[in-house]
């Protein structure tokens, strides 16, 4: 099971877009996806189900939210009881893969405030113990998913490195970073991969010197950057674009990260339609052949991404 995270600091780089619809394409070609939202924004849950029938039927206790609530409880809930299959997409599939959802919580950003009282000890080992056992609960919960449940998990993180997007980071193999080709999408990659081996160098110090029981070390790779919303002139990115493209691929050179070859274009119009409908747009047939230049966009991202996982 390939556990991917989806992430950047910066909001509206298409982040949910990207989620959204490599699962989807994911599922078209027969993979089983489960797809958990970690942002409190909530934009992915509302992409395949309305808001009120999230509110009928999973807001009080069906959500992300409320198995991070129980984790220190003596009810303790698990991820498999909270995993979806929502009707819409399940129907466009037909037949073909699945696609599973475990869905936000607008309350969640709480849920950080809440794991950060619990980081404190007595003394730095029990710190150190807490620190590991905080941050790993996510995995471990995915852990316990039945054997092969699922091909890929993708996770969509919310746009900060609070202590939610950390469990999600130490629980996955690999991490996707989408960007927008404009200056405050692209500037705070480098950081990002900073802080994303920062926390890889802490964990596995804690891990090593923990006196328990042993603590597996993480080593979450970043598998690509992918540029959304790019604007095409001539079937090629247009002048401006190609050169934010160019630059990332020369700042990230040395840390070894590659940009992916494929992108996903704009079009404000079927991107902004899709939450709606509640099927993401690569599983949706356009007659336009500029819409339907979109979803082979994403097909090959989709087929980028899975040359790469060897799936």
């Amino acid at each position: 099971m390939h556990i991917v995270s989806v992430i950047n600091y910066k909001g509206g780089v298409g982040k949910t877009t990207l989620t959204a619809n490599l699962a989807a394409e994911l599922a078209w070609q027969g993979k089983k996806v489960l797809v958990l939202d970690l942002d409190p924004q909530a934009s992915l849950t509302f992409s395949f189900i309305a808001p009120d029938q999230w509110q009928k039927s999973f807001e009080k206790d069906k959500t992300i939210k409320a198995w991070f609530d129980a984790q220190d409880t003596l009810n303790p809930v698990s991820l498999q009881s909270l995993i979806n299959r929502p009707e819409k997409v399940c129907t466009a599939l037909n037949g073909r893969g699945c696609l599973d959802v475990i869905y936000s919580h607008l309350g969640l950003i709480n849920v950080d405030l809440e794991l950060a009282t619990k980081l404190a000890g007595a003394n730095l080992e029990q710190a150190k113990r807490n620190f590991i056992s905080v941050h790993s609960r996510l995995a471990q919960g995915l852990n316990n998913l039945p054997a092969r449940s699922y091909d890929v998990v993708l996770i969509d993180c919310p746009p900060n490195f609070n202590i939610v997007t950390k469990t999600a980071l130490v629980a996955s193999n690999y991490i996707l970073v989408p960007a927008r080709p404009d200056y405050l999408s692209t500037m705070g990659i480098d950081y990002l991969i900073r802080s994303i081996n920062r926390l890889i160098k802490d964990y596995n110090d804690y891990a090593e010197l923990n006196q328990g029981a042993p603590v597996k070390r993480i080593d979450p790779r970043i598998l690509y950057i992918v540029f959304m919303m790019i604007q095409e002139y001539g079937e090629v990115p247009i002048a401006a674009h190609r050169q934010y493209i160019a630059e990332t691929k020369r700042n990230v050179r040395l840390t070894g990260i590659k940009v992916m070859d494929n992108y996903i274009k704009r079009n404000d119009t079927i991107f902004g339609q899709a939450p709606a409908f509640g099927v993401p747009v690569v599983l949706n047939a356009y007659s336009s052949g500029t819409h339907s230049g979109v979803v082979t966009g994403i097909e090959k991202v989709a087929e980028e991404f899975c040359i790469s996982l060897g799936i």
